[in-house]
C-alpha cells in the first residue's frame, strides 16, 4: 500500500511539468488551427516553423541576448516561413500541402546552418535569464497560463476586424470571399504567416522550458497539433460556438493529449508506440462523432420509426 502511495505521489507531482508541456504544445496546435479550421489550408510547414523558432530563440539566448528578443526573432521567423510556403501556393500554384512540405526541408537546411552546425544548442537557465524554465515548474505554470490567455484574446480581437473577419470568410468559401472583393490569395499568405508565428513562438518557448533546442524538434509536431484540435473541438464544440471558446479549447486540448500521453510514459508503456497512441486518439475522436451520426443516430430514428408504426397498427 505505501509502495501505491509513493507511485501515485510521484505522478501528481509530475502533473505540473505535463500541464505546462500541454500548454505549450496547446499554443503550438493554436497555429495549427489557424490553417486547419480557420483557413481550411492542409499546412505541413509546421515540422519546420516549430524547430526553427526553437534554434532561433535558443542561439540568440546562447549569444548573451534577451529571452523576450529571443522570442519575438523566434516569432518572426516563423512568420517568413509562412511566407515562403503562402508564396509557393498562391503565385506558384503549388499545392498547400506540397508548398508546406518543401518549406519545411528548407527549414532543415537553415536551421543547421543558424546552429553553426549543431544538431542541439543548450540554454542553460541556471546561468541565463529565461522567461520559463522546467527548474520552476510552478512559476512556469502561471506565466505560461497567462501569456497563451494574452494571445488567445489577441487573436480573437484580430479576428473580430474586418481583415480578420475576411480571412476567416476566406477559409470559409474563397469563391464567394472574392465575388465579395476580398483578396483571398493575399489573406492565405497572412494566415499562414500568422499560424507558423505562433508555431514558432511555442517552439521558443519550449526550448526555454526544457534547456535546449534541437533540429528534430518538431518531427510529429502536425501530428500533436490535429491531436489538440480534434480533442478540444470533440469536448467543447457542444458547449458553445463562440470562437473565442474553439481557440481557448485547443490549448485544452493540448494540455489533455500531453497529460495522457506522459502517463502512458509514466506507467511505463513501450515509448515505441507513442505514436501509433497519437494515432489511435486521432481516429478515436473523428471517428465516434461520424459513427454516432451515422450509425447511432440512424439505429434511434429507425427505433422511434418502428414503435411508430407499431402504435399505429395498435390504434388501427
Amino acid at each position: 500500500m505505501q509502495q501505491f502511495l509513493n507511485y501515485l505521489l510521484n505522478y501528481v507531482q509530475s502533473l505540473p511539468g505535463s500541464v505546462n508541456l500541454g500548454i505549450i504544445w496547446g499554443l503550438m496546435a493554436l497555429g495549427v488551427f489557424i490553417t486547419y479550421k480557420v483557413l481550411d489550408v492542409a499546412d505541413l510547414t509546421v515540422d519546420g516553423s516549430f524547430a526553427m523558432g526553437g534554434i532561433v530563440c535558443a542561439v540568440f539566448i546562447k549569444s548573451g541576448g534577451n529571452f523576450a528578443v529571443g522570442l519575438l526573432l523566434g516569432f518572426v521567423a516563423g512568420l517568413l516561413c509562412g511566407l515562403v510556403t503562402g508564396l509557393l501556393h498562391t503565385l506558384l500554384g503549388i499545392p498547400p500541402i506540397l508548398a508546406g512540405i518543401l518549406t519545411q526541408l528548407a527549414c532543415w537546411s537553415i536551421n543547421l546552418k543558424i546552429a553553426s552546425g549543431a544538431a542541439n544548442i543548450s540554454v542553460n537557465a541556471r546561468t541565463t535569464t529565461v522567461l520559463v524554465s522546467q527548474l520552476d515548474k510552478y512559476n512556469a505554470l502561471w506565466i505560461l497560463f497567462l501569456a497563451v490567455a494574452i494571445i488567445v484574446a489577441l487573436l480573437y480581437i484580430f479576428f473580430g476586424t474586418q481583415l480578420g473577419a475576411s480571412i476567416r470568410a476566406t477559409g470559409n468559401n474563397q469563391k464567394m470571399a472574392r465575388a465579395q472583393g476580398i483578396n483571398t490569395k493575399f489573406n492565405i499568405v497572412l494566415g499562414l504567416m500568422i499560424s507558423n508565428g505562433i508555431v514558432a513562438l511555442a517552439g521558443g518557448l519550449l526550448a526555454q522550458y526544457q534547456g535546449f533546442a534541437d533540429i528534430n524538434m518538431g518531427r510529429g509536431a502536425i501530428v500533436i497539433g490535429l491531436c489538440s484540435v480534434v480533442i478540444g473541438h470533440a469536448i467543447f464544440s457542444k458547449i458553445s460556438p463562440n470562437f473565442g471558446l474553439r481557440m481557448a479549447s485547443v490549448v485544452v486540448g493540448g494540455i489533455i493529449y500531453y497529460v495522457i500521453f506522459s502517463t502512458v510514459v509514466f506507467i511505463g508503456m513501450d515509448t515505441d508506440f507513442l505514436k501509433m497512441l497519437a494515432a489511435v486518439v486521432v481516429a478515436l475522436f473523428l471517428g465516434v462523432p461520424y459513427i454516432k451520426s451515422h450509425y447511432y443516430d440512424d439505429f434511434k430514428k429507425r427505433l422511434a420509426n418502428r414503435k411508430m408504426k407499431k402504435s399505429q397498427d395498435v390504434e388501427g
